[in-house]
């Protein structure tokens, strides 16, 4: 699986392997080298306990629109 790397030096990890690894949004990684020479990707909070809402990060739900919010802001129906 090859990926690009962007002029800040970021990639994007495939799904498959952020799956594979369960690697989710807040993951911290490490970057190893394998006795071979070879660079080696693995996840970095084994040991930590995940917090109870780590499942409900960066899932608000459905909500009113921005439009609707400005609306009711500005006082307006």
């Amino acid at each position: 699986m090859a990926t690009t790397v962007t002029a800040k030096g970021q990639v994007t990890i495939p799904k498959s392997v952020r799956d594979m690894l369960g690697i989710t949004p807040g993951s911290k990684v490490d970057f190893q080298r394998a006795a071979d020479g070879s660079i080696v990707l693995v996840t970095a909070n084994h040991g930590e306990k995940a917090s109870r809402f780590a499942r409900f990060r960066g899932h608000a739900g459905k909500g009113m629109s921005t439009d609707a919010i400005l609306a009711l802001t500005r006082g307006e129906e």
